[in-house]
C-alpha cells in the first residue's frame, strides 16, 4: 500500500471508529470552528458549496443554511460513519439543499470551477502531499470564488496531548509518534508555504489562539475517543487500554488540567 493510501486508509478506521464519541457534548469546537469557517467566507443565498473532510457536518450544515434552498452543498468525508451523523442531522433540520458522499477529496470527480466555494475544515493535513490536495480543491474554486483551508494551530490539545503520548510510549512505543500531521503547517507561514506550493497565493491568514475548557478529567478522555486518537486506541488490548486511560486521568487529576488549547488557524483565499 503506497502512502497515499495507507494515510487515507488509516484516517477512515480512526474516525469510523470515533463516530460514537465525535459528536459528544465535550468535543462543541468540531462545530464552532467549522461555523467559524464557514462565516469567514461570507455564503450567499443560492451559491454552490463543496465541504471535503466534512465530518458530522460542522460547516457543512452551517454552510447549507447560508446558502438558502437555491444553494446546494455537498459534504465529502472519508467516513462512512461521520457522513451517517451529518445526514441524520440534517434531515432533522429539514435541509433538502446538502448531498452526502462518502469519497477521497482527490478523487471527486468535479469539473473545473464547479463551486463558489471549497471548504476543508480540519482535513488537509491528513494526505501526505498537502499541496497537491490543496492544488485540487483550488482547480475546483470559480473565478471570484473562495477556497477556505482550517486547521489547527501550535501545542494542540495541551498538555493533555502530552499525557496521552507519554502513556502510549511508556504501553505500546511501537504506537509511539512525537510528530503530527498539523504540524507541517501549525504556523501561518507554513500555511502560506503550502498553499504557496499549491499556487494559491491570495490567501488571507488569521491565527486565532484559545482553549477548551473541561470540568473533568474524563472530559479529555470522550475527545481522545472521539476524534484522532481513536485511532491509537483501537490498537491496543483492554489491559492497555484501560492503563492509558487510567494514567492519563490521573496525571490530568494530578495536574489540575481544567483546559485544553485549541489554537486554530484560518485561512481564505479568493481566485481571481
Amino acid at each position: 500500500m503506497n502512502d497515499l493510501k495507507e494515510a487515507k486508509a488509516r484516517a477512515a478506521r480512526a474516525y469510523n471508529a470515533a463516530a460514537d464519541y465525535f459528536d459528544h457534548p465535550v468535543s462543541s469546537f468540531w462545530h464552532r470552528f467549522g461555523k467559524q469557517t464557514v462565516e469567514r467566507i461570507n455564503l450567499l443565498p443560492g451559491e454552490r458549496v463543496l465541504d471535503v473532510c466534512s465530518g458530522s457536518g460542522g460547516s457543512a450544515l452551517p454552510a447549507a443554511e447560508r446558502v438558502g434552498p437555491n444553494g446546494n452543498v455537498v459534504a465529502a468525508d472519508l467516513a462512512e460513519n461521520l457522513i451517517a451523523l451529518a445526514r441524520a442531522k440534517a434531515n432533522a433540520r429539514g435541509l433538502e439543499n446538502i448531498e452526502f458522499r462518502v469519497g477521497d477529496m482527490l478523487a471527486l470527480g468535479y469539473p473545473d470551477a464547479g463551486f463558489d466555494a471549497v471548504v476543508c475544515v480540519f482535513g488537509i493535513f491528513f494526505v501526505p502531499d498537502m499541496a497537491a490536495a490543496a492544488r485540487e480543491l483550488w482547480r475546483m474554486v470559480r473565478p471570484c470564488g473562495r477556497l477556505a483551508i482550517t486547521t489547527w494551530g501550535p501545542k494542540l490539545f495541551e498538555p493533555a496531548n502530552g499525557a496521552f503520548w507519554d502513556l502510549i510510549r511508556q504501553e505500546r512505543p511501537d504506537l509511539h509518534r512525537s510528530f503530527n500531521p498539523w504540524d507541517r503547517i501549525s504556523e501561518p507561514s507554513g500555511l502560506r508555504e503550502m498553499l504557496a506550493d499549491a499556487g494559491v497565493h491570495t490567501a488571507n491568514i488569521v491565527a486565532e489562539p484559545g482553549t477548551h475548557p473541561l470540568n473533568a478529567p474524563d472530559d479529555w478522555w470522550a475527545i481522545a475517543m472521539g476524534s484522532g486518537y481513536r485511532g491509537t486506541l483501537e490498537q491496543l488490548d483492554a489491559e492497555t487500554f484501560a492503563r492509558v486511560r487510567e494514567g492519563n486521568l490521573f496525571r490530568l487529576h494530578q495536574e489540575r488540567v481544567s483546559a485544553i488549547e485549541t489554537n486554530v488557524i484560518y485561512a481564505v483565499a479568493t481566485k481571481s
